[in-house]
């Protein structure tokens, strides 16, 4: 999917400093208001953009059309463990010290926190999209699968090889399958799928959906018809939003 300031890349000004789990102020949370845009994931695209050439990249569908691409199928939860799924790994860069925890922390940082050796984080805040607060203490932070771990065992089509499910878990090839979040708002989520959790903040709301059936899509996950009709419900509210997902290997 397509990154926005916040994913995958740190901004090049510092902000001012940030109380702890302050409100963000309503102008972080939004787009420029002189063009029109719809959401893919976290990123956003244009009426125009597309693929952008790259392979593998779909054209961007609509919300509705995109979950009736879900196969929908029961769940299956019997014979779960979060260690199938292994993480954190060494990361994208093997060599820095840091994991794919500490990775994304880093790359989402709305201002850059100090590293020092072993990859322990100072300073620097980030706002948490599912209750839109800034948080400044890398502490107080959770890197949620957004497509929970357990929601991607009752989903998988058949079973997943070892290999395959760490990819899940700590793939940072799209910039929406890992987010970090304030910890509570990660906490009342949970391993709850759109019928049953949604983000205290309804702005993201659209966003939260077009994530999710993205996410799915891109690993080829199966969802239950109470999550779809869930879906539907969101897409109801959400005519503009678009999805954009590169399928993985």
């Amino acid at each position: 999917m397509i990154n926005n300031l916040l994913r995958r890349g740190l901004p090049a000004l510092a902000l001012a400093a940030l109380p702890l789990l302050a409100t963000a102020p309503p102008a972080a949370a939004n787009t420029p208001a002189a063009k029109e845009i719809s959401f893919t994931g976290h990123g956003i695209v244009d009426g125009t953009a597309g693929a952008s050439g790259a392979a593998g990249v779909r054209a961007p569908l609509p919300l509705f059309e995109a979950i009736d691409r879900l196969p929908v199928a029961v769940e299956h939860r019997e014979g779960y463990k979060r260690d199938l799924y292994k993480h954190w790994n060494k990361g994208l860069n093997s060599g820095d010290g840091c994991d794919t925890r500490r990775e994304v922390i880093l790359a989402e940082a709305v201002v850059a926190p100090q590293v020092a050796a072993g990859c322990k984080l100072t300073g620097g805040s980030w706002r948490s999209a599912y209750d839109n607060l800034v948080v400044a203490d890398a502490g107080r932070l959770d890197v949620d699968h957004f497509v929970p771990l357990a929601e991607v065992y009752d989903s998988e089509r058949a079973p997943w090889s070892t290999a395959r499910r760490e990819a899940y878990a700590n793939d940072q090839a799209s910039p929406d399958t890992l987010i970090a979040v304030s910890a509570a708002s990660n906490r009342s989520k949970s391993d709850k799928d759109p019928a049953e959790w949604l983000p205290s903040d309804g702005s993201y709301h659209c966003t939260y959906a077009a994530t999710w059936v993205g996410t799915k899509l891109r690993w080829d996950l199966t969802a239950d018809d109470a999550e779809v009709q869930a879906l539907l419900g969101l897409a109801e509210d959400c005519p503009d939003t678009t999805v954009v997902y590169e399928s993985a290997v």
